[in-house]
């Protein structure tokens, strides 16, 4: 499979070996200065087919491949041209690379990316690498797993400046960018004045020459109503905000609705430009501001009403960190630390609401074998509820969190022990409270939960105007009336499910999965074991684990 790939790939080269930039490689003629780690297995450089691999043939766990050292004070985009090869479906232990960031000055390599789908041909993978000061290595590491004839090839390792969804559609590789395919109308690549080409412009944006290249899209085999085509970018890998920019030509003869959207891991998509009419006949310029705090992907739409619709051709996209209009140039981002608080110095920017009395008190207990301290430290502060004896009626106390900006996703994470409920279902519950049309919305309430054990709740949530988050504590009755304790609120942008599968920081882990990167000598008497709820002892460690309580 990796031949027959690479086969392929000697016909759609990339850029000269002769132009390319330090830390990118063809595997031509030579590595370029790509080092593999002799305590690992080999990668074999196949200069005929231009790739270099490792497989099975060999006994061993993973092949380790670092490039020379480079640096970059701009913002750079690697792209990754590979293929996995495999014979068994899904096994246990599957075949992976990995692409680690090596900074200068680190103790741990830092994982960027990681794939394990296997390919019958050659994948596209665009990462962004933040400017930064420090000198860096790219490190590839390629696991074998438990496939008995497994395979991993990279053709080709590019990095250039600039941003991963720029793209003027010079290259074969068309930066990463795919289209999502339709029966009737997909988008194609134009110009590059060849025979057979399926050119309806003259002359492209970037070189402004028949020679040069765009993507286009026809309503000429439109079967139905509402035919639409979506050309989908790399996902951003790193947070970005500013101006997005772009050429488009549409020649229109019957509706043709051209529309920009963001879209986020969990689906969502948001419309960010629109436009149903050109302006000339030339190419315009389209610019609008763009926000991705979290992975993202650009999706270009056009969508027709009749084979009679006309064309759309769209080239030379670019991204600045600047927003595109000087008056929102100073727009600060919204930091979602100021909406999280580990209560150790105060409320941060919490409050309650004078009309429903203390329900929340600032606590610091000492701890012992009945009772845990607080979460952060298990010496430090946290929020208790005992809303017992609160002025309000039906013993409710209200915690309001800080003013969030609407259209945005959000994680909300929180850790919460109850104590002395009979019944706990409903006893801490979490509402959004939207300013404008005073509307209270109940998005999370406590069903059941270990006793005096601190548990870690997860919310997702997305308003389209601002709202605040509301923390409210409950009692049934005055008889059946316990206390609720509150502690390490954060809030992060993005769905809990994207920031799950967001890698973990160099050396951290949590356990919930595996040991990570940490080994154990030998196993014996005195060796660690991955266990989940109280310790085997009686008084003695914990009652939970402190990453949710129940992990």
């Amino acid at each position: 499979a990796v031949t027959g790939a690479g086969f392929v790939l000697a016909a759609l080269r990339l850029a000269g070996a002769a132009l390319l930039s330090p830390g990118s490689c063809a595997f031509e003629d030579s590595a370029c200065g790509y080092e593999w780690d002799y305590a690992h297995l080999p990668w074999a450089l196949h200069g005929e087919g231009h790739y270099i691999s490792v497989d099975t043939s060999y006994e061993g766990e993973k092949a380790v491949l670092s490039s020379p050292e480079l640096y970059s004070e701009e913002w750079s985009c690697v792209r990754l041209i590979y293929q996995i090869a495999t014979t068994s479906e899904a096994p246990p232990n599957p075949t992976r690379l990995n692409l680690y960031l090596r900074q200068e000055g680190e103790s741990f390599d830092r994982l960027l990316w990681s794939a394990k789908e296997p390919s019958d041909s050659w994948l596209i993978a665009s990462l962004d690498l933040m400017n930064s000061t420090k000198k860096y290595k790219i490190v590839l590491e390629g696991e074998m797993g438990q496939d008995k004839s497994a395979s991993i090839a990279v053709f080709e390792i590019k990095i250039t400046p600039g941003y991963c969804i720029e793209c003027d559609f010079e290259e074969n590789h068309l930066c990463g960018f795919v289209n999502r395919w339709n029966p009737n109308v997909n988008w194609f690549v134009g110009g590059g004045n060849i025979r057979n080409s399926q050119s309806i412009l003259p002359k492209d944006h970037t070189l402004n020459s028949e020679l040069g290249h765009y993507m286009y899209v026809d309503s000429v085999y439109v079967k139905h109503f509402q035919e639409v085509a979506q050309l989908i970018s790399p996902k951003t890998t790193a947070p970005m905000s500013g101006c997005l920019s772009f050429y488009y030509q549409l020649k229109q003869e019957s509706s043709i609705v051209f529309t920009v959207y963001l879209r986020d891991t969990s689906g969502f998509y948001e419309e960010i430009w629109k436009t149903h009419s050109a302006l000339s006949a030339d190419w315009a310029l389209a610019e609008v501001d763009f926000n991705a705090p979290y992975p993202m992907e650009v999706i270009f739409e056009v969508a027709f009403n009749s084979a009679k619709g006309g064309y759309v051709a769209l080239d030379d996209i670019s991204f600045s960190p600047v927003y595109c209009s000087n008056q929102t140039g100073m727009r600060t981002p919204f930091n979602p630390a100021q909406a999280g608080c580990n209560f150790e110095e105060d409320l941060c920017n919490f409050y309650q609401d004078h009309k429903d009395g203390p329900g929340w008190s600032r606590v610091k207990v000492k701890r012992n074998v009945y009772r845990a301290g607080d979460h952060t430290t298990g010496f430090g502060y946290y929020l208790l509820a005992n809303t017992k004896f609160t002025s309000q009626p039906g013993y409710i106390g209200r915690l309001y969190g800080p003013t969030l900006p609407g259209n945005l996703q959000f994680c909300l994470r929180f850790y919460y022990a109850l104590y002395g409920f009979f019944k706990m279902s409903g006893t801490l519950a979490v509402y959004i409270f939207e300013e404008n049309h005073v509307v209270q919305e109940k998005i999370w309430s406590v069903l059941d939960s270990p006793k005096g054990v601190w548990t870690q709740a997860e919310i997702s949530f997305k308003k389209p105007m601002p709202c605040k988050v509301v923390f409210v504590s409950w009692c049934k009755s005055f008889w059946d009336c316990g206390l609720v304790a509150l502690d390490d609120i954060s809030l992060s942008l993005g769905s809990c499910q994207a920031a799950d599968l967001l890698l973990p920081n160099p050396g951290e882990c949590t356990f919930e999965k595996d040991e990570c990167v940490f080994t154990q000598k030998k196993r014996g008497r005195g060796s660690w074991h991955r266990r989940r709820g109280p310790t085997p002892t009686s008084y003695t460690g914990p009652k939970g684990d402190h990453t949710t309580g129940v992990g």
